[in-house]
């Protein structure tokens, strides 16, 4: 429970009135549920006349709540006798039937006003969850997705929420409820008899302990099968985003066996959590049951012997409420397996909301709001893992205005390069500086408000034409967004689609060929209008002749921006003020296409490689 309370106290905080309220309604069902069993005691002495004592009405003793128990069980028998002359026994049962409804009606009433309390609660608590983890991954750095497998994080925002919501969540009732009922009957039970009481507590252990052997490894088993169902969810993502290459590799036995591999340890994994768990009950039940057994062993000794401080009729009572004792008990445990498996869930889900975002944000970062200067990047060093570079010693200097080109085979770092200055990673050496500025000094919200990307993988959203061109700009206006689609050359075919600009793009633009979901691309990246524009290979999905119509307008749009272009065809940068060659995260090379052609160098050779 400890750790239950721990993980889920921050979100728990936010509900105290819900809390509350569940509290005191729970405390009045305890209380109701006690006294509706207490008109039991009167009943049965008229049913079996066991009771011929004469009872005389004395007063209320409040000094102490033995006295006050005295009494009210003094003055109770009283009445009952008093209605028993007046209107006989068959009325009196009657009527105290009627106040045993009526007092039952209380308790459900207060019963389900507690339950009540709790679903804002319950489905509070999940949206809180799914919130938070959402807006962790959108603020978490690209570096943590780069380890984890997309289908783990889809599990763990999917079925391991479920799976809180369905344990955790739903045992909160009996969390609340259960120690509240068992706090009001153990103490009805010491105020009867606290012999009978501490034996019963004595014999409590054995049934904790014979519940607690099965749910201790009930959360470790239930860790192992949320992460065999999260390899399954994997490999579904996987099958969605390779099916042509499986189709044509003939791969789909082997895709299938795979599966089934995965699923096949999932259901054994499950098949343990769950056999552990529905032994909960019968081994509960049947500890119960000895309780009992030896309570009403020990009771009637008592009783038997002389040395019992209640009479017969009231141990009838005693036993009654020792049932009703055991069944928030056998509630509780059952609430604490599904705690276990729950536990494992959020543990799971704890690595995405633990996870630390080293992009860290200076408590009073400095805002920026245009590129005035430059952009210096001073001797940067960077590794994604310790002791492996993949920049060493980067310089470059670009001013306001111009545009620089960045080539090398794949893997040389350009990617990396750019990647830096919206701060999407940190060096690990050297610095990127903006008129000056040190970029880790600045607000990360208005350093990436200056930067317009174009990736060398279109990235749509599956939404409208219009949603994904407008999609960084606020209160965007349709002439605002069809003028940047004309500059980008996609005009004329979104007003070919069935809908135009209100067409939808489908999942991840699979609607749309591969040029079409670039030129939306740039037209997002026009409309955004930034002072730095960062061009990773833009146009290499493009056919020749729109990639001629793009190359045009994005040359006109870089005219007054400061632009930097990665590029494998060379014949797009040759306009570029200055090329740099990377080669093995170093810079080999520098200079204009003219400069580079003449040195003979790396440069030449991929200009004459490509003009082959």
């Amino acid at each position: 429970m400890k750790e239950f309370f721990s993980q889920m106290g921050k979100y728990f905080a936010r509900y105290k009135g819900y809390i509350i309220g569940t509290f005191a309604m729970n405390v009045l069902a305890a209380v109701f549920n006690v006294f509706s069993f207490s008109i039991l005691i009167p009943i049965l002495q008229i049913l079996f006349k066991v009771n011929t004592e004469h009872y005389t009405l004395m007063e209320w003793d409040t000094s102490s709540l033995d006295a006050l128990v005295s009494s009210a069980k003094n003055n109770g028998y009283y009445y009952s006798q008093m209605l028993i002359d007046t209107y006989g026994p068959a009325t009196t049962l009657l009527m105290l039937g009627g106040i045993l409804a009526f007092l039952t009606l209380l308790k459900t009433g207060a019963y389900f006003g507690g339950s009540a309390c709790l679903m804002p609660l319950r489905t509070g608590i999940i949206r809180d969850i799914r919130v938070d983890i959402y807006k962790k991954i959108l603020s978490l750095p690209l570096s943590f997705f780069s380890d984890e497998r997309k289908g783990d994080i889809l599990a763990r925002v999917s079925t391991d929420v479920n799976e809180i919501d369905a344990s955790i969540s739903s045992s909160l009732d009996m969390i609340i409820k259960n120690p509240i009922f068992i706090l009001v009957y153990v103490g009805t039970l010491f105020g009867m008899s606290w012999q009978l009481t501490l034996f019963t507590l004595l014999v409590v252990p054995i049934l904790a302990g014979g519940i607690g052997r099965i749910g201790k490894k009930l959360k470790s088993n239930s860790l192992y099968a949320q992460s065999k169902w999260s390899d399954g969810i994997s490999q579904i993502e996987e099958t969605l985003g390779g099916l042509r290459i499986i189709k044509a590799f003939i791969a789909e036995k082997k895709m299938e066996d795979r599966f089934t591999k995965v699923n096949n340890e999932y259901r054994s994994a499950a098949l343990k959590v769950a056999i552990r768990q529905s032994a909960a009950h019968p081994v509960s039940e049947f500890l119960g049951t000895c309780m009992i057994v030896l309570v009403l062993w020990f009771g009637g000794y008592l009783i038997f012997s002389g040395n019992s401080s209640i009479e017969a009729s009231d141990f009838i009572y005693y036993l009654v409420m020792l049932y009703s004792t055991l069944q928030p008990i056998k509630d509780l445990s059952k609430a604490g397996y599904s705690i276990q498996k729950g536990l494992a869930s959020m543990e799971r889900i704890n690595k995405i909301l633990a996870a630390e975002n080293n992009i860290k944000e200076l408590p009073a970062p400095k805002e920026i709001d245009t590129l005035n200067d430059s952009i210096q990047i001073d001797n940067v060093t960077f590794a994604y893992t310790e002791g492996r570079n993949v920049l060493t010693d980067i310089d470059i200097n670009i001013k306001k205005g111009q545009t620089i080109a960045l080539v090398g085979q794949s893997g040389s770092g350009k990617s990396t390069l750019v990647d830096l200055i919206p701060r999407y990673h940190d060096v690990t050496g050297g610095s990127i500086k903006i008129d000056g500025e040190d970029v880790r000094n600045l607000s990360i919200k208005s350093l990436r408000s200056l930067i317009g990307n174009v990736n060398q993988e279109a990235i749509l959203f599956n939404d409208t034409v219009f949603n994904n061109i407008a999609f960084g700009v606020d209160g965007a206006t349709q002439e605002q967004v069809e003028a940047a689609a004309k500059i980008a050359n996609a005009h004329d075919f979104i007003m070919e689609m069935e809908n135009g600009y209100q067409t939808n793009v489908g999942d991840r633009g699979g609607r749309l060929s591969g040029g079409q979901r670039q030129r939306i691309s740039i037209a997002r990246a026009i409309l955004k209008n930034p002072p730095i524009l960062i061009l990773d290979e833009a146009t290499s999905a493009l056919d020749t002749e729109s990639e001629r119509l793009v190359q045009d307008a994005l040359e006109k749009l870089m005219k007054s921006r400061t632009t930097i272009a990665i590029a494998h065809r060379l014949s797009t940068i040759k306009h570029a003020n200055e090329i740099y060659v990377l080669h093995e995260g170093k810079i080999v090379e520098r200079g204009t296409h003219e400069e580079l052609i003449a040195k003979n160098g790396y440069y030449k050779k991929l200009n004459d490689m490509q003009a082959l």
